[in-house]
């Protein structure tokens, strides 16, 4: 078949159209779920993210997967696939053993050797002379075949522990790539080849892969990297450099970044020369200051004093170091005293000592607190001239501590904090001499901002807490000249169009927004980056970095030159776009609650007049009108707008890959419409784990990134919603199935998630194929809703994830059985086996209620708080909604599964089963003989959770389960 659509004439045939992507028939979920996850663990260390902040990046490896996913062929023998799929991401046995980084320790090789039969646990083992067990004294291949073993016995996830990540290796063996070149019949030698020869068997060219909404460049860096014709677009410019920076930069090759690096080295040493003609940062001492903390300061209207808002007095734990305020009752205000060295309990109760708490004034002598806002009605707006407060200003700010670092003779500094001084104030009256003489010429210049705020959900509370109303506000006047010197070194710079992003690294990290962190690096405290979150957080108290501290921002380019290729990088509203390629990855803000058009104009305004200068064809505008954000009505039909001018410029044998992170029926009905009226179709979706888990989220936050695989809808003949529900059955159950068949019991490729998910993917294939004569996709996206309405598309999704429960029979329970259960029972033992895979988000909880119509499941639960979310166990529900056994009633509480679990707490209590037996003849009476064979297999399935690893508090109750069940099998009339 050829290639129609929007393909150039004279295209040559493609014979891969039909058959379908290998992503499109399976996907390694729970490997690239592990490999994405360790990506993201190395913060830092990832290969994009020292460029600069961007919100959501995706995982390279996650891109990495899904483009080789889609060149590659379903062929008719699904695991030999598999097998070449995970061979060419060195996921397989061999590919893991090359990416080994490092060797397993002593304790963990004993724990495993202890786990294997002694016969070959005494190879690699003897008992020291006090009697443990040790590894014996190995040469070097004896030592190497230990490794190899303990490592295959490990688990995936924990293999990547001693594992380099894909991209930090040279692919697959040449070994590997002559059974890959068999069976798909290729004759490539590396990745690039291979995608360009699959691209080119497919396409009929190598394959052009594009983004519209390119945010931090993930997408098109990794195309790129993978021998792709790589395009990128962004209505931000803040994004679009970021990307246009991954593909040139960090995709230069070693010229490119010994330029970079030279570049950057050449202005931090210009700036630090001017620094110390200054003399700011240096004391008589000699010494040289690396942070400066300030404070709000505030008048108190209960006493009239001067109150400096300390969240905390407490400012490093090493060497315990705390401010103390002192009164100074003729000026009616606070000494603040800074102390080194003090004991545990007075640095404990620093810690808990504050004078602002909950956004109320918090005075030391007990005078009674006053809310902050009541200050702000007095509050002055700030003009353009302002970078410091004015005598009258509600909010004053303060210098109350820096630390110092004394050279020292052996090379090691000495850290000291200390309070300010005359000296030091007199330095910092001299900062605002420097920078009244400078500020008009680097406004005009563009050095420093110059743009007001624009009101908006996330930045109109700067005007509202503090009063700016320009973004020089956010900067102290020490921050401003400081970060004002390197964006004109960097503007005269011999490479100014790589180092801009060194200033965004700067003024991330150096601005009132940044907060002072007493937990920092080696336990000295630390300046936390402004972006540490997605918003512009207002503090009472924060830290400026000193110029010693900004040289550790310089950015360290990693080397990757990428193969040559077309590149082409825009800022272009994704509506607009003209662009052809035959693959769309995509990253939509879809129900984003971060308002990047908003947060990145943080940056924008310190670029502006730069990208101007260095990109003629660009804008340097946020474009927050345009920008494509919420859920309402416009949102969804910008949506439309958009999806419709990507399928427009993608071939008829194109794909798209939207990826999105949400997992409720009505937002997955959403985007179905949506994509459903872009004249797109589903074909294929899978979850993929790409967050981190962090202390600093809380609630049931999102882990999972759906991948959704479209093509065009090119069948125009209508379904009828009878025949939709029939179909919508069908294709769940042979999803599930299909899955069940591909799993690897000693690996699992999936996660109890991701078979819910299959629900949703068939159900949006079934919708999404052809048009259905009851629905009009486009008026049903746009259409004014009611209050707690259920849409059908909605409906039909639910009734999926209702099919897919239902279909789903827990692994060694009886089907008759299961088919017997209410939905409340359903859910429980469901959720038992979800909870023994280790698997603790309350989401997918909510997802096996909904899906089983477990309306009241939240009883069940011994914990609903995000990542511990757990059952209860018998024993935990012990006398709990216990009541008569009624076979009419569907509520757990009398329920045969609820009856059987306070049996097993009554006989784990008395550690013999009479009194368990006896419950059971007493409260089924006459059914206690007709579900006696049920009672036995519930009991049975309650005795093997004892097996799991991860249900060590069942292990009680199991065993009471193990032997009620045999009382109850030997029982007689």
């Amino acid at each position: 078949m050829k290639a129609t659509g929007n393909r150039p004439s004279g295209q040559i045939e493609i014979p891969l159209y039909d058959p379908p992507s290998f992503i499109e028939t399976q996907f390694p979920v729970a490997k690239v779920s592990a490999e994405s996850y360790k990506e993201r663990k190395a913060v830092s260390g990832q290969t994009l993210t020292g460029l600069g902040k961007w919100w959501g990046r995706k995982p390279l490896i996650l891109v990495r997967a899904t483009l080789l996913g889609l060149l590659l062929p379903s062929t008719n023998d699904p695991e030999k696939d598999r097998e070449i799929f995970l061979k060419l991401l060195t996921m397989d046995r061999e590919g893991l053993l090359k990416r080994k980084s490092k060797p397993i320790p002593e304790k963990r090789l004993l724990e495993e050797l202890s786990e294997l039969p002694s016969s070959v646990s005494k190879r690699y083992t003897s008992l020291s002379s006090s009697g443990e067990l040790k590894i014996c004294d190995l040469n070097k291949v004896e030592k190497e075949e230990l490794q190899n073993l303990v490592f295959s016995r490990m688990p995936y996830a924990e293999k990547l522990r001693y594992c380099y990540r894909p991209e930090q290796v040279d692919g697959p063996s040449i070994d590997a790539w002559k059974e890959i070149n068999d069976h798909l019949g290729t004759t490539s030698t590396n990745l690039q080849e291979l995608v360009q020869e699959l691209g080119k068997r497919r396409f009929g060219h190598i394959p052009r892969v594009g983004d519209a909404f390119c945010g931090g460049g993930s997408i098109p860096f990794e195309a790129a990297r993978l021998g792709c014709e790589a395009y990128g677009s962004d209505l931000n410019p803040v994004a679009t450099l970021l990307t246009w920076a991954s593909l040139n930069l960090i995709g230069g090759g070693e010229k490119v970044a010994e330029q970079v690096r030279q570049a950057q080295e050449d202005i931090y040493q210009a700036v630090d020369h001017q620094v110390t003609e200054w003399g700011i940062e240096h004391n008589s001492l000699g010494w040289r200051a690396d942070a400066y903390l300030y404070c709000v300061e505030v008048v108190d209207p209960e006493s009239g004093w001067k109150i400096p808002l300390l969240s905390t007095m407490a400012i490093a734990p090493k060497p315990h170091v705390i401010a103390r305020l002192i009164p100074d009752p003729i000026n009616k205000r606070y000494e603040i005293e800074i102390l080194e060295g003090v004991s545990d309990s007075e640095y404990e109760k620093a810690i808990k000592s504050e004078t602002v708490k909950a956004s109320r004034i918090v005075p030391p002598d007990n005078f009674p607190t006053t809310p902050i806002e009541v200050l702000r009605r007095g509050m002055r707006q700030w003009e353009n001239k302002d970078f410091s407060p004015r005598p009258e200003d509600v909010f004053q700010e303060r210098l109350y501590c820096i630390r110092w670092v004394e050279p020292n003779e052996n090379g090691k500094s000495i850290r000291h904090f200390r309070t300010p001084n005359s000296e030091d104030l007199r330095r910092e009256g001299k900062i605002n001499e420097l920078l009244s003489e400078r500020f008009i010429n680097w406004q005009e210049k563009g050095y420093i901002p110059s743009r007001q705020i624009e009101p908006g959900s996330e930045t109109s509370r700067l005007q509202r807490e503090r009063g700016w109303t320009y973004w020089h506000h956010l900067f102290t006047p020490r921050q401003l000249l400081t970060n004002g010197l390197f964006s004109e070194r960097i503007l005269s710079s011999s490479h100014p169009s790589s180092s801009i992003l060194l200033l965004g690294r700067i003024i991330n990290n150096n601005s009132k927004l940044a907060r002072w962190k007493s937990t920092g690096s080696g336990g000295i405290g630390t300046v936390v980056d402004v972006f540490s979150n997605q918003a512009l957080n207002t503090f009472y108290n924060y830290g400026s970095r000193a110029i010693k501290t900004l040289q550790s921002l310089l950015i360290d380019v990693h080397l990757d030159i990428l193969p040559i290729t077309s590149k082409t990088i825009r800022t272009l509203d994704a509506r607009q776009t003209t662009e052809i390629c035959d693959i769309w990855i995509t990253d939509p803000p879809y129900a984003d609650a971060v308002n990047y058009e908003e947060i990145s104009e943080f940056f924008l305004v310190w670029y502006e007049k730069s990208l101007l200068n260095l990109f003629s064809n660009w804008y340097s505008d946020s474009k927050r009108a345009l920008a494509v954000k919420g859920n309402d009505d416009n949102f969804r039909k910008s949506m439309v707008d958009c999806y419709k001018a990507l399928s427009k410029n993608m071939p008829i044998d194109g794909i798209q890959v939207v990826m999105f992170t949400h997992q409720d029926a009505a937002v997955w009905a959403d985007l179905t419409m949506i994509l459903w009226a872009a004249g797109l179709r589903v074909t294929a979706a899978w979850t993929i784990a790409t967050e981190t888990d962090t202390a600093l989220k809380t609630g049931n936050y999102v882990q999972g990134t759906v991948l959704l695989i479209l093509r065009k809808r090119i069948i125009v003949e209508p379904l009828f919603m009878d025949e939709v529900n029939f179909r919508v059955e069908e294709e769940v159950r042979k999803q599930l199935d299909n899955m069940t068949t591909l799993e690897d019991n000693s690996d699992p490729n999936f996660g109890d998630s991701d078979y819910q998910l299959a629900a949703y993917a068939a159900a949006l294939r079934v919708l999404t194929s052809q048009p259905i004569e009851e629905i009009d996709p486009e008026k049903e996206i746009l259409r004014e809703r009611i209050p707690g309405e259920v849409g059908q598309v909605e409906q039909l999704i639910s009734r999926a994830v209702k099919i897919a429960c239902d279909h789903l029979i827990p692994r060694g329970l009886d089907g008759e059985l299961w088919k017997s259960f209410g939905s409340m029972e359903r859910f429980y033992i469901k959720g038992l086996e979800v909870e023994s895979h280790g698997e603790y988000r309350s989401g997918v909880y909510q997802e096996l209620a909904r899906g089983f119509g477990a309306s009241d499941y939240t009883d069940l639960m011994e914990s609903t708080k995000a990542n511990e979310t757990r059952l209860m166990s018998a024993s935990e529900f012990n006398k709990r909604m216990s009541s008569s056994y009624q076979v009419a009633n569907d509520s757990f509480a009398s329920s045969l599964v609820r009856q059987c679990l306070f049996a097993t707490w009554l006989t784990a209590k008395s550690e013999e089963t009479k009194e368990g037996l006896n419950y059971l003849h007493t409260e089924l009476v006459e059914l206690y003989w007709v579900n006696r064979d049920k009672v036995v297999k519930i009991l049975d399935y309650l005795a093997g959770l004892r097996n799991t690893v991860t249900m060590q508090h069942w292990q009680k109750d199991s065993h009471a389960a193990e032997i009620l069940a045999g009382a109850v099998r030997n029982d007689h009339i």
